[in-house]
Protein backbone atom coordinates (compact mmCIF):
# COMPACT_ATOMS: atom_id res chain seq x y z
CA UNK A 1 0.00 0.00 0.00
CA UNK A 2 1.62 3.30 -1.25
CA UNK A 3 0.01 6.65 -1.10
CA UNK A 4 -0.16 8.64 -4.48
CA UNK A 5 -1.54 11.19 -6.02
CA UNK A 6 -3.97 11.28 -9.34
CA UNK A 7 -4.82 13.57 -11.74
CA UNK A 8 -8.86 14.85 -11.34
CA UNK A 9 -10.73 17.90 -12.56
CA UNK A 10 -12.90 19.63 -9.81
CA UNK A 11 -16.32 20.87 -10.95
CA UNK A 12 -16.93 23.68 -8.23
CA UNK A 13 -20.62 24.95 -8.66
CA UNK A 14 -21.31 28.73 -6.62
CA UNK A 15 -24.82 28.75 -5.78
CA UNK A 16 -27.29 30.54 -3.54
CA UNK A 17 -30.42 28.21 -2.68
CA UNK A 18 -33.55 29.94 -1.19
CA UNK A 19 -36.20 27.35 0.66
CA UNK A 20 -39.39 27.61 -0.76
CA UNK A 21 -41.26 30.90 0.61
CA UNK A 22 -37.98 32.72 1.51
CA UNK A 23 -36.59 35.87 -0.57
CA UNK A 24 -33.43 35.60 1.16
CA UNK A 25 -30.57 32.29 -0.46
CA UNK A 26 -28.16 31.23 1.33
CA UNK A 27 -24.71 31.12 -0.27
CA UNK A 28 -23.33 27.64 -1.09
CA UNK A 29 -20.15 25.66 -2.80
CA UNK A 30 -20.39 22.15 -3.91
CA UNK A 31 -17.45 20.54 -5.23
CA UNK A 32 -17.31 17.16 -7.38
CA UNK A 33 -14.24 15.09 -8.55
CA UNK A 34 -13.91 13.59 -12.25
CA UNK A 35 -11.52 11.30 -14.02
CA UNK A 36 -11.64 13.52 -17.21
CA UNK A 37 -12.27 16.81 -17.81
CA UNK A 38 -14.93 16.23 -20.73
CA UNK A 39 -17.04 14.41 -18.20
CA UNK A 40 -16.13 17.26 -15.77
CA UNK A 41 -17.56 19.93 -18.36
CA UNK A 42 -20.76 17.65 -19.55
CA UNK A 43 -21.71 17.85 -15.70
CA UNK A 44 -20.92 21.53 -15.53
CA UNK A 45 -23.49 22.40 -18.52
CA UNK A 46 -25.66 19.85 -17.16
CA UNK A 47 -26.15 21.16 -13.57
CA UNK A 48 -25.96 25.03 -14.07
CA UNK A 49 -29.27 24.02 -16.68
CA UNK A 50 -30.45 22.27 -13.88
CA UNK A 51 -30.49 25.14 -11.27
CA UNK A 52 -30.84 27.99 -14.03
CA UNK A 53 -34.34 26.34 -14.35
CA UNK A 54 -34.94 26.42 -10.65
CA UNK A 55 -36.75 29.26 -9.22
CA UNK A 56 -34.60 29.02 -5.62
CA UNK A 57 -31.53 28.54 -6.83
CA UNK A 58 -29.12 31.16 -8.68
CA UNK A 59 -25.48 29.94 -9.76
CA UNK A 60 -22.84 32.48 -9.86
CA UNK A 61 -20.99 31.47 -13.24
CA UNK A 62 -18.10 33.15 -12.50
CA UNK A 63 -17.52 30.74 -9.71
CA UNK A 64 -18.48 27.62 -11.30
CA UNK A 65 -15.87 26.01 -13.37
CA UNK A 66 -14.04 22.88 -13.75
CA UNK A 67 -10.29 22.99 -12.68
CA UNK A 68 -7.53 20.27 -12.74
CA UNK A 69 -6.48 19.38 -9.54
CA UNK A 70 -4.79 16.25 -7.93
CA UNK A 71 -5.74 14.30 -4.80
CA UNK A 72 -4.07 12.23 -2.67
CA UNK A 73 -5.16 8.36 -2.55
CA UNK A 74 -4.30 5.05 -0.97
CA UNK A 75 -3.29 2.80 -4.06
CA UNK A 76 -3.07 -0.97 -3.53
CA UNK A 77 -0.93 -3.05 -5.33
CA UNK A 78 -3.55 -5.88 -5.78
CA UNK A 79 -7.40 -6.63 -4.41
CA UNK A 80 -5.64 -9.61 -2.12
CA UNK A 81 -3.80 -6.12 -0.72
CA UNK A 82 -7.01 -3.99 -0.61
CA UNK A 83 -9.34 -6.98 1.37
CA UNK A 84 -8.46 -5.94 4.97
CA UNK A 85 -9.01 -2.33 4.37
CA UNK A 86 -12.75 -3.25 3.19
CA UNK A 87 -13.39 -6.03 5.70
CA UNK A 88 -15.73 -2.81 7.55
CA UNK A 89 -17.24 -1.72 4.82
CA UNK A 90 -19.98 -3.63 3.06
CA UNK A 91 -20.63 -1.17 0.21
CA UNK A 92 -17.31 -1.53 -1.62
CA UNK A 93 -17.54 -4.63 -4.60
CA UNK A 94 -14.35 -5.47 -6.33
CA UNK A 95 -13.98 -4.57 -10.05
CA UNK A 96 -14.24 -7.78 -11.11
CA UNK A 97 -17.31 -8.90 -9.30
CA UNK A 98 -20.76 -9.33 -10.78
CA UNK A 99 -22.06 -8.75 -7.91
CA UNK A 100 -24.59 -5.47 -7.55
CA UNK A 101 -25.33 -3.88 -4.44
CA UNK A 102 -27.94 -4.61 -2.27
CA UNK A 103 -30.39 -1.78 -3.09
CA UNK A 104 -32.19 -0.34 -0.59
CA UNK A 105 -35.13 1.15 -1.27
CA UNK A 106 -35.93 -1.94 -3.74
CA UNK A 107 -35.51 -4.09 -1.03
CA UNK A 108 -38.28 -1.39 1.53
CA UNK A 109 -40.38 -1.66 -1.35
CA UNK A 110 -40.63 -4.93 -1.64
CA UNK A 111 -41.35 -5.31 2.00
CA UNK A 112 -43.73 -2.76 2.83
CA UNK A 113 -45.92 -4.85 -1.08
CA UNK A 114 -45.69 -7.94 1.55
CA UNK A 115 -47.92 -6.13 3.88
CA UNK A 116 -50.04 -4.62 1.53
CA UNK A 117 -53.82 -6.38 0.34
CA UNK A 118 -54.62 -6.14 -3.62
CA UNK A 119 -56.73 -3.44 -4.55
CA UNK A 120 -59.18 -6.30 -5.60
CA UNK A 121 -59.13 -7.52 -2.20
CA UNK A 122 -59.47 -4.06 -0.43
CA UNK A 123 -61.87 -2.68 -2.68
CA UNK A 124 -59.83 -0.14 -4.11
CA UNK A 125 -58.95 1.36 -0.26
CA UNK A 126 -55.41 2.69 -0.22
CA UNK A 127 -52.73 1.66 0.26
CA UNK A 128 -52.86 -1.57 -1.36
CA UNK A 129 -50.67 -2.47 -4.48
CA UNK A 130 -51.53 -3.99 -8.07
CA UNK A 131 -48.90 -6.43 -9.00
CA UNK A 132 -45.94 -4.88 -7.93
CA UNK A 133 -47.47 -1.11 -7.78
CA UNK A 134 -48.43 0.40 -4.35
CA UNK A 135 -51.08 2.94 -5.01
CA UNK A 136 -51.37 5.50 -2.00
CA UNK A 137 -53.72 7.55 -0.77
CA UNK A 138 -54.43 10.85 -2.42
CA UNK A 139 -53.65 13.71 -1.03
CA UNK A 140 -55.54 16.99 -0.84
CA UNK A 141 -53.13 19.51 -3.14
CA UNK A 142 -51.15 21.97 -1.00
CA UNK A 143 -50.28 25.23 -1.78
CA UNK A 144 -46.50 26.28 -1.45
CA UNK A 145 -45.39 29.99 -1.40
CA UNK A 146 -42.53 29.63 -4.63
CA UNK A 147 -39.56 32.01 -3.96
CA UNK A 148 -38.72 34.02 -7.15
CA UNK A 149 -36.01 35.83 -8.52
CA UNK A 150 -36.28 39.41 -9.84
CA UNK A 151 -34.98 39.77 -13.58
Amino acid sequence: MDTGWIPVFVLTVAECVAPAGKTVCQQQEVELQFLTEAECNQALEQMVAVKDASKTIIVDKDKTHCAPSARQVTVYESLTDLDPALVDDTAWIAPESPEARTDSMRAAHHSRLEGLPSCDESKGVAPCKIGEIIIEEAEAPKQVPVWRRDN
